[in-house]
C-alpha cells in the first residue's frame, strides 16, 4: 500500500455546495445538510487502476486514493472489507432467478457493515486529533465505533434505546466504551448524544453527521464493481435505516465513471424498511423530497427504526435517479425470511437480511425485477447479535 496517496481536495456540501477545508473538524454544513468529500479524480486515476486493485491486499484500504485519510499511519483497521458476493443456490432458483446474489457483510469486524463507516471515521477522527468519540445507535453502529475507538486508543460513549438487543451492550461494555441506555428512539439518543457533547466534550460520529463514514461504506460500491468485473449488477436492494451505505454507493458509481472505470449504467437502487418505521417509503410514493418523521417507530429490527434522516433527500434522489424503488416490509415477514436465508442458502442473518428477502421476493411477484436481471442482495448484518430477539421467532 502506498505511504500516502490520497487525493482529497476539499469537503462540499450536499445540498448548496459550499466548500470546507479538508483539514478542518466538520459535522454539517451551515445549511444544516450532510457534508461530502471530494476527490482529484483525474490524478486518483492515474495512480489507481483496476488492474493495481488485482495486486493489493483484501481490504478496504485498497481504495486507499479515494479514501480521505491523508497519513498511512492514522488508518485504524481490523482487517474490514473484501466482504464474498455468494451465488444464491436455492432462493434465486425458486424466484425463478439466476443471478441473485448476497453481498455477505456478517463477516466483517463487529459483525455488519458498520465496521467499514467506524473504521473510517475513527481513523479521520484519529488524523484529526480527536479523542472523545460518542455515537446514538440502536446496535451495531456502537459495536463498531467500540471496537475501533479500543483500537485507537480513543474515549468511546455509546447512547442506545433501553429496548436494544443485549449483545450489542455486552459487546461494547467489553470493548471499554461508556454506555448509557435512554427510553425512546435513536432519534432521542440523538438528543441526549448533543447534550453530552456540549456539557463533556464529546465530538458525534452520528450518521452523516460528519464526512467520513459514509467514505467508508462507499467502498462496497467499490467491491461490487470489481466483483463483477466494473459491470455494475441491474438491480442492489438494500436495508435502509440512516441511509449511508445506499448513499455511499451512489456516491461510488459516480467517482469510478469519473475515474473511467464503469459507464453511465447504474444499478436500479431500491431502499427497504420496516412496515412500523417506514419514512423513505411513504415520500417515496408521495414523490416528496424530504421524508417527514415517522411517529411511534416499531419494529424488531433495530438497524430500520430510525423515524428521520439528514440524508434523506440523498436516498430519495439516488432511489429516482436509478430509476430504482422504495417499499416497506412486515415484520412477521422479514422474520420469516431470515429464517429462510439461514435454512436455505446458509447464512444467519439479523431481520434486516430477511427484509431484503422478502422484498426480492415482492419485486420479482410485481416484475420490477425481471428473470434476467442481475440482483445483489445486501446482508448488513448477523443474526449472533440478534439472539435473544431470534429466540423468539423459533
Amino acid at each position: 500500500m502506498p505511504e500516502t496517496r490520497t487525493n482529497i481536495t476539499d469537503i462540499y456540501c450536499s445540498k448548496c455546495d459550499k466548500r470546507y477545508d479538508s483539514d478542518a473538524v466538520l459535522t454539517l454544513c451551515s445549511c444544516g445538510a450532510p457534508l461530502l468529500v471530494d476527490y482529484d479524480y483525474n490524478n486518483a486515476a492515474a495512480q489507481l487502476t483496476p488492474e493495481i486493485l488485482g495486486e493489493r491486499p483484501n481490504t478496504m484500504w485498497k481504495y486507499i486514493e479515494v479514501l480521505p485519510v491523508k497519513q498511512i499511519e492514522n488508518i485504524v483497521s481490523l482487517g474490514e472489507g473484501s466482504t464474498p458476493l455468494l451465488h444464491s443456490r436455492m432462493i434465486g432458483e425458486s424466484l425463478g432467478l439466476e443471478s441473485l446474489y448476497f453481498k455477505d457483510e456478517t463477516v466483517n469486524p463487529t459483525g455488519s457493515f458498520k465496521a467499514r463507516g467506524l473504521a473510517m471515521a475513527v481513523s479521520k477522527a484519529k488524523e484529526l486529533g480527536l479523542e472523545k468519540l460518542i455515537i446514538p445507535t440502536a446496535g451495531n453502529a456502537g459495536s463498531a465505533l467500540a471496537a475501533y475507538c479500543a483500537r485507537a486508543g480513543l474515549q468511546c460513549k455509546i447512547v442506545m434505546p433501553k429496548d436494544t438487543p443485549a449483545p450489542f451492550k455486552v459487546d461494547g461494555i467489553y470493548y471499554g466504551a461508556e454506555i448509557e441506555e435512554i427510553e425512546g428512539s435513536i432519534k432521542d439518543c440523538g438528543g441526549r448524544a448533543s447534550e453530552l457533547m456540549e456539557q463533556e466534550g464529546w465530538f458525534s460520529i452520528a450518521t452523516l453527521k460528519e464526512p467520513y463514514r459514509i467514505e467508508g461504506k462507499k467502498t462496497m460500491g467499490y467491491e461490487l464493481a470489481e466483483q463483477f468485473d466494473f459491470n455494475l449488477p441491474d438491480v442492489i436492494i438494500y436495508p435502509t435505516g440512516g441511509g449511508t451505505g445506499l448513499i455511499g454507493m451512489w456516491k461510488a458509481f459516480d467517482e469510478m465513471e469519473k475515474m473511467g472505470w464503469i459507464g453511465s449504467k447504474r444499478p436500479k437502487m431500491v431502499a427497504v424498511q420496516a412496515e412500523g418505521c417506514a419514512p423513505i417509503p411513504r415520500a417515496f410514493q408521495q414523490g416528496k423530497d424530504h421524508a417527514e418523521e415517522w411517529q411511534n417507530p416499531e419494529t424488531v429490527a433495530a438497524g430500520l427504526k430510525v423515524p428521520s434522516a439528514v440524508g434523506d433527500f440523498l436516498m430519495l434522489d439516488a432511489i429516482r435517479q436509478s430509476k430504482g424503488t422504495a417499499l416497506a416490509v412486515s415484520d412477521q415477514e422479514m422474520m420469516a425470511d431470515t429464517k429462510l436465508l439461514a435454512a436455505r442458502e446458509g447464512i444467519f442473518a439479523s431481520p434486516e437480511g430477511g427484509a431484503v428477502v422478502t422484498a426480492v421476493k415482492r419485486l420479482v411477484q410485481s416484475k420490477f425485477i425481471k428473470p434476467t436481471d442481475e440482483v445483489v442482495l445486501f446482508i448488513t448484518g448477523s443474526g449472533y447479535k440478534y439472539l435473544d430477539v431470534l429466540e423468539h421467532f423459533v
